[in-house]
């Protein structure tokens, strides 16, 4: 038998309702709305954002009405309108939900069937308070003195303004339900903005009636706007930001501010006064002339920045209009200011360093590709051109915009886009308030689904066939997100490039001056020169012409946040043109984000790379990430040893050899210089690289000169050769400025005269300095033997017998000190043993140095100290001679190993850094103590290497706050770019060390 199909119910269940807790289907019993005629009601209730709270509040608005409920009943089955405002609404807020249920009645208000104008606002708001204009020599339009002042006042306001505020929030949320209008963001932001300013208006009638109790008001008083209620965009749930003028500013103008902030903070909203003059302890009143004379003299960048969207809001507006017109003139001409640049960079900086790491992803307001962003850049725009254009001199946001789109500042779409995006990140912030009006940016966080399906619904985001509607709007913030970061850079950059490179032929196109104001705004000392470097890269009508013009906007932004930019972007012109006839280069920028970021740091933070990167262009491709990591970290010191040495063994001319084994030198001095610089290396990992490539060199070279030698006598050497490293190279702890200190040693082979042995192995080590010292656009390769014994009026090349009766006979204190950081790097491996084999009794002396030589070497030190430090240095920031510098530390190492290698073997170590390991583990020195020398040895070795990436030469005296330390600073890993910040840590961690080092070097 088969049953007849079972009819499907005219009635929506609650699971076809959406309706997920228990008691949905006795809730809708309860209000008579589960059958047939409730029909359109429950399928309109379905479209709240949270069906559920919505039912559970108007159940709980059914009782608080009792009989009235019938009323709201009929109205809800008979009016869409209504049924979309309150649906909307009850889904969207559980605080107004609660305002509906405490004040049932308020339900009518939502009849209204328009949004109340800025009068009607400010009329309903004082009524509430039963003000009356006020009277007396100071009254106007805008001041009144309320008839209720007492502590019921602020009840009053405050559910008035509630009121005020539901209704808006209901027009703007009835689409959600209901086929109805969507009120435009602007709408929403200037209605939002003019109940702020009837609730000011009605808290200083109150502030009024309680300060000047017996007579007229005795002061003129204005309240200004700020930020985003100056600007008439105000979100629903914000503070207001205002600044104050009074004629005279009074005990009694103060105590009307602060009255009205008081009233205004209870009823309606927190009312922030930060924004005045020396901010929060500054005065909270002050006259127009203290803030003309604020602003002349002592205002930074930010605060011309924040002038931007002032507006005279109530009180005495002709005086609030004073204060405008004289300020204005200001904040037109504030780009001019020498430190315009500097403070407009560190402030965004500042801004996102504001925000927890982890929730800048979730961040609406702060964080990248967010709300700021947005403003960020438009206000940046407007201060630079609306010096000479007032078209510019909006106070919103949006028709900021658009008349910098107008005027060929922004491009058409990309402001189009940008504006698109700006009023949905808007949208979602207004509903995350509308949710507990509580003052919010944060999106739900990934995990929570139920929060991010009611944001998705409240936002009227709906599913489109492949995606809910949960991801709908995940999809919607990553778009608006990305889109928002990278027009940030096109924002800037695009008019300028459209300007030089005529890319469409329908663009505004930025006037000359307006683009070097541009630049100028953007870091550029020079912009003239930076917008000739623009049209030569983008010049003519070439591909790689046209690739450069898409590339440049997001490289000048990365340009613009280096601390030389100008420098920058003629680097990047000159290894641009170096490499044209390179296909890849571009198209590796292209496709590779990281290389091109990268290559911009490098090129605008450093003099010395640039050189080596347009003769060692493969590098560039190293900048990119591999499967475990960045491609610059990969090579391994004994790799690339080993390679330097395999390609110099090819050539048979030593000429050759030696060229093979620089080229080689280069791209690894390039490689390692590129991965410090971009923090990948750590400072022992740097020096250690660069002293394996050094001691590469040197054995390919020394190699290559002896075949060559050999093949020219027809028969083997005469003597065995050895490279003893000294110093630095030694101690494998070159940095990028050291020269190569080193002794050559030989060894007459059986049967050969010592003379000629000796002369064959000067020749030999005359012919390797000559080759690796020869003039190059590489940075330089100094072989210096000025340690040899006497000196550089001794031997060059010394047999191994020599040098031992030197040492035995002659060796001053200083000379066993150099010989700590002998150690074998080139030549004859078991030559270079035993030479070391003959100096260890020298250097580590059975019993310790004695008390002679101690005294010696503390009268020496003194010496270096008072002669040896250039004229005019600053003894607290020379790297290497100065307070707690490098020769500090490695001088008191060295004569704590002089003083304790005869019982401590593992002291027979040429590195400072592991010797004082050893020095820490056999508990010479204090832990504590050893620390300090260790951080202060490791931060001059840091800042004495960034002096070279920046400046392209060595040098080892730290500049004075500037620009060049900002730079240095950066280089060396300094966290901020205040160079003074970095000046301090470094002078406080050297001055620590050097009280150790006078401790533990002076007895």
């Amino acid at each position: 038998m088969v049953r007849p199909p079972t009819a499907r119910s005219a009635v929506p269940g609650v699971g076809r309702l959406g309706l997920l807790e228990p008691t949905a289907a006795d809730s809708l019993h309860q209000l008579g709305w589960d059958n047939v005629d409730g029909v359109p009601v429950l399928w309109a209730l379905s479209r709240s954002p949270d069906a559920d709270l919505a039912l559970s509040t108007l159940v709980r608005l059914r009782d608080s009405l009792g009989n009235d409920w019938a009323e709201l009943d009929s109205a809800i089955r008979s009016d869409t309108t209504l049924r979309g405002k309150l649906f909307g609404l009850l889904g969207s807020s559980t605080a107004f939900g609660d305002h509906l249920v405490a004040a049932p009645a308020a339900w009518k208000i939502l009849r209204e069937n328009r949004i109340p104008e800025r009068d009607d606002l400010i009329a309903d708001l004082l009524d509430v308070v039963e003000a009356k204009p006020e009277t007396g020599p100071n009254a106007g339009p805008m001041l009144f003195r309320a008839g209720i002042a007492g502590p019921e006042a602020i009840a009053l306001l405050r559910s008035r303004y509630r009121d005020q505020l539901m209704l808006l929030a209901a027009f703007d949320l009835a689409s959600t339900v209901e086929n109805e209008p969507v009120p435009p963001y602007q709408v929403v932001g200037r209605h939002l903005s003019d109940l702020a300013d009837a609730a000011l208006t009605a808290a200083l009638s109150v502030a009024v009636a309680r300060v000047c109790k017996n007579g007229p008001v005795p002061v003129r008083l204005a309240v200004i706007a700020m930020g985003k209620c100056g600007a008439r965009e105000l979100n629903y749930v914000s503070d207001v930001d205002v600044v104050f003028v009074a004629e005279p500013a009074d005990a009694t103008a103060t105590r009307l501010a602060a009255e009205l902030m008081s009233v205004a903070s209870s009823a309606f909203f927190e009312v922030d006064a930060a924004l005045r003059p020396e901010g929060k302890a500054g005065a909270l009143v002050r006259t127009l002339d203290s803030h003309l004379a604020y602003y002349k003299r002592w205002a930074r960048t930010w605060e011309f920045q924040a002038l931007l969207k002032n507006r005279p809001m109530t009180g005495d507006l002709e005086l609030g209009q004073q204060y405008r017109d004289a300020l204005m003139p200001m904040v037109w001409t504030a780009s001019e200011r020498p430190d315009f640049v500097a403070d407009v960079q560190a402030m965004r900086r500042r801004v996102e360093d504001l925000v927890p790491a982890d929730l800048r992803e979730r961040e609406l307001k702060l964080g990248a590709g967010s709300l700021r962003d947005v403003e960020f850049a438009v206000q940046l725009l407007q201060l630079v051109h609306g010096r000479v254009d007032d078209s510019l001199h909006a106070t919103n946001t949006v028709e900021a915009l658009t008349a910098l789109a107008a005027g060929g500042y922004v491009g058409r779409d990309d402001a189009a886009n940008l504006n698109s995006s700006y009023e949905f990140l808007r949208l979602l912030e207004h509903r995350l308030q509308l949710q507990r009006l509580k003052r919010t940016h944060t999106l739900p966080a990934a995990d929570d689904e139920e929060g991010m399906r009611w944001l998705a619904r409240a936002a009227h985001i709906r599913p489109d066939g492949r995606q809910d509607a949960v991801g709908v709007l995940e999809t919607d913030i990553r778009r608006n997100s990305l889109r928002v970061r990278r027009l940030h850079a096109k924002l800037f950059y695009r008019p300028l490039l459209e300007s030089v490179a005529r890319l469409d032929s329908d663009a505004l196109r930025l006037s000359p001056d307006a683009a070097v104001r541009q630049l100028a705004a953007l870091g550029y000392g020079a912009p003239a020169n930076a917008l000739g470097h623009l049209k030569a890269l983008t010049g003519g009508v070439s591909r790689k012409g046209r690739i450069q013009a898409l590339l440049l906007p997001t490289l000048l932004e990365w340009l613009g946040d280096t601390p030389n930019p100008d420098a920058g972007l003629l680097a990047y012109r000159r290894v641009s043109e170096g490499l044209d006839d390179q296909i890849w280069f571009l198209r590796e920028l292209r496709d590779e984000g990281a290389i091109a970021q990268r290559l911009m740091i490098v090129l605008g933070s450093s003099e010395y790379l640039p050189d080596l990167l347009i003769n060692a262009p493969e590098t560039i491709r190293m900048y990119a990430d591999g499967p475990v990591g960045p491609q610059l970290i990969v090579p391994q010191p004994e790799d690339v040893a080993r390679g330097i040495q395999t390609a110099a063994a090819r050539y048979d001319d030593p000429n050759r050899a030696v060229a093979a084994a620089r080229s080689l030198r280069r791209h690894e001095l390039a490689r390692v210089a590129s991965a410090d610089l971009l923090g990948m290396l750590d400072v022992p990992q740097v020096c250690a690289a660069l002293s394996s490539v050094w001691v590469a060199v040197l054995e390919a070279s020394l190699s290559a000169v002896i075949r060559a030698s050999e093949a020219e006598r027809g028969g083997p050497a005469p003597a065995d050769l050895a490279v003893i490293g000294m110093g630095r190279l030694g101690g494998m702890e070159l940095g990028y400025g050291s020269d190569a200190d080193v002794l050559f040693v030989c060894d007459p082979r059986p049967g050969e005269d010592e003379t000629t042995a000796v002369k064959w192995a000067v020749g030999i080590a005359e012919k390797v300095q000559r080759l690796l010292g020869a003039p190059s656009t590489d940075p330089p390769l100094q072989v210096d033997a000025g340690l040899r014994p006497e000196g550089r009026n001794g031997a060059l090349v010394r047999t191994l017998a020599a040098y031992q009766a030197y040492y035995d006979q002659w060796a001053q204190p200083w000379e066993v000190q150099a010989l700590l950081r002998a150690h074998q790097v080139a030549g004859d491996q078991d030559l270079g043993v035993r030479f070391l084999h003959v100096i260890d009794p020298i250097r580590y002396p059975a019993g310790g140095v004695s008390a002679d030589a101690v005294r010696e070497i503390r009268r020496i030190k003194a010496r270096v100290d008072a002669e040896r430090l250039p004229r005019g240095a600053n003894p607290a920031t020379h790297t290497k001679l100065g307070r707690g510098g490098l020769a500090d530390i490695e001088w008191t190492v060295q004569l704590l190993q002089l003083r304790h290698a005869h019982e401590v073997p593992a002291l027979h170590n040429t590195s400072t850094l592991q010797s004082l390991d050893v020095i820490e583990a056999e508990g010479i020195l204090e832990p504590e103590d050893v620390a300090l020398l260790r951080e202060s040895w490791i931060t001059a070795t840091a800042a004495r290497n960034a002096l070279v990436l920046v400046k392209g030469k060595a040098t080892d005296q730290l500049p004075g706050p500037g620009r060049l330390l900002s730079a240095v600073a950066r280089v060396a890993g300094w966290p901020t770019d205040d160079g003074s910040e970095f000046l301090d840590n470094y002078m406080r961690i050297t001055r620590r060390a050097k009280a150790v080092v006078e401790r533990a070097f002076g007895g």
